[in-house]
């Protein structure tokens, strides 16, 4: 069977805390990881991180971890309750330390609202359900007529589309949980409501005081990041188009656009880049996806992305392993087709960049032929899957197992730890013996050898043709 290039992410949660499921959702095909601090406790995301990767131990794997933190999200405070909102009342939103002055009130926990705001403006709380009309703004509240009737619980998320908000970029849970994620050795940190490259540099440069080497991900959530995208994406070592807000902040209509201009642009500059939110919602429930949903999944594996990301499926859902199931069923069938082709605009930069190339043009034309890489830091190996070979897989040997990790999430790339020797032909023997030993090449299959560690017979970058 051919190997599934789409890589899987899965988010754990309640439902899938247990050795057993996290092994059963490893070998259904999960590739990567996700532990979500809006509702993550410090204890279970230590104990989780270390049950993940003993189970991937046991199963000759490296598990990667993506911490995504929860950002400045704007929410409402407790209500006793439900509110039952009517089209045309009055609500009150007001800083937590102001007395209410209306019949109906609820607090905020941004005491700037007021002042990012004008009378006028459309607020949407409660993932969009509910539309508020800002009526006046008054010193730390304002007063907001209904526009959609419906019912309001607590903390339930408020966004402000097309709005400039001047929140914190990191919040003082997001400081701690940055610290959690060097601690515990995250492969990948995730910034919520980024809104320009400095944001994604600043987590960055707060990862390596920490000592941490993880990959910063940038979340498309809003449209301020969509307006400053090209500066993001190439700040970003990931990118994750986080359609749940972003499909609030935009139109309905433009969000497949949005969706398809990110994933260009990831392409064009060569970045990993994650599709996430709502793949299988109705799989939380339900055992079978709706036919919208499977279409929207082989739209992301058609788009060529790296990889996909399932959130409450996996974390709460009745059925998280049979969700696996369905996503690489679905991979594996649309990567028999051609692909979107946005890769073929990809930017090279650097004499390495083009020796890749040639090695996956060289693939290309040859049946059954296989990629191998020997990297140090994952960089060659990065390259070539940034160039979405047509039908090879990309088999890549690295002596570390952080680089093995973070190779974890980019598409068709199968890594490996292995160590190497001054002796270049052992190990590309060993390498061989590797794939051969695990069914992933046959004797006389073509191998495009290329590598960017200093070994004497591959002359750093240098490409051979083996037979397997």
């Amino acid at each position: 069977m051919a190997l599934r290039k789409t890589k899987i992410l899965c988010t754990l949660g309640p439902a899938t805390s247990e050795p057993d499921t996290i092994r059963t959702l490893l070998e259904a095909g999960a590739s990567v990881f996700r532990l979500n601090m809006s509702h993550a406790a410090h204890d279970w995301a230590r104990e989780i991180t270390g049950r993940a990767r003993t189970e991937g131990s046991a199963l000759g794997s490296e598990v990667a971890i993506l911490v995504d933190l929860q950002g400045p999200s704007i929410r409402t405070g407790e209500v006793e309750g439900k509110l039952s909102l009517g089209k045309g009342d009055l609500v009150e939103f007001r800083n937590a330390d102001l007395a209410p002055e209306a019949a109906v009130s609820v607090t905020t926990n941004y005491d700037g609202l007021h002042r990012d705001v004008k009378e006028g403006d459309v607020m949407l709380v409660d993932n969009g359900e509910l539309h508020f009309r800002v009526r006046e703004v008054g010193e730390g509240r304002l007063l907001c007529e209904v526009l959609t009737e419906g019912q309001m619980g607590s903390r339930r998320h408020i966004n402000l589309p097309g709005i400039r908000v001047n929140l914190p970029v990191l919040t003082e849970k997001d400081e701690a949980d940055i610290a959690l994620a060097a601690e515990i050795g995250a492969d990948f940190v995730a910034i919520s409501f980024v809104r320009d490259a400095a944001h994604v540099a600043l987590l960055r440069d707060k990862l390596r005081a920490l000592g941490s080497e993880a990959a910063v991900v940038a979340k498309i959530e809003d449209q301020e990041a969509v307006r400053h995208l090209p500066e993001i994406v190439r700040e970003s070592d990931v990118v994750m188009v986080a359609r749940g807000d972003l499909g609030i902040e935009v139109h309905l209509e433009e969000l497949p656009i949005v969706q398809r201009t990110i994933i260009q642009e990831c392409a064009r500059i060569g970045r990993r880049v994650i599709v996430a939110t709502h793949m299988l919602e109705s799989m939380i429930e339900g055992p079978v996806p709706t036919r919208a949903e499977v279409t929207d999944v082989a739209n992301a594996v058609f788009e060529q992305a790296d990889a996909v990301m399932l959130s409450g499926e996996t974390s709460v859902g009745r059925y998280p392993v049979k969700c696996v199931e369905t996503l690489d069923r679905i991979a594996r069938r649309m990567e028999r087709e051609p692909g979107a082709g946005y890769f073929g605009e990809l930017e090279l930069n650097s004499e390495k960049e083009f020796i890749v190339r040639s090695a996956v043009v060289l693939a290309n034309s040859l049946e059954r032929a296989a990629l191998v890489v020997f990297t140090a830091r994952g960089v060659l190996a990065r390259h070539a899957a940034n160039l979405r070979p047509e039908r090879a897989s990309i088999f890549a040997f690295s002596p570390d197992p952080a680089v093995v990790r973070s190779l974890l999430l980019n598409r068709a790339v199968v890594p490996f730890q292995m160590e190497l020797a001054d002796d270049p032909e052992g190990d590309l023997r060993e390498a061989l013996e590797r794939l051969r030993e695990n069914g992933l090449v046959a004797p006389g299959d073509p191998v495009v050898i290329v590598s960017d560690v200093l070994l004497p017979a591959f002359d750093n970058g240098a490409i051979l043709l083996r037979h397997a």
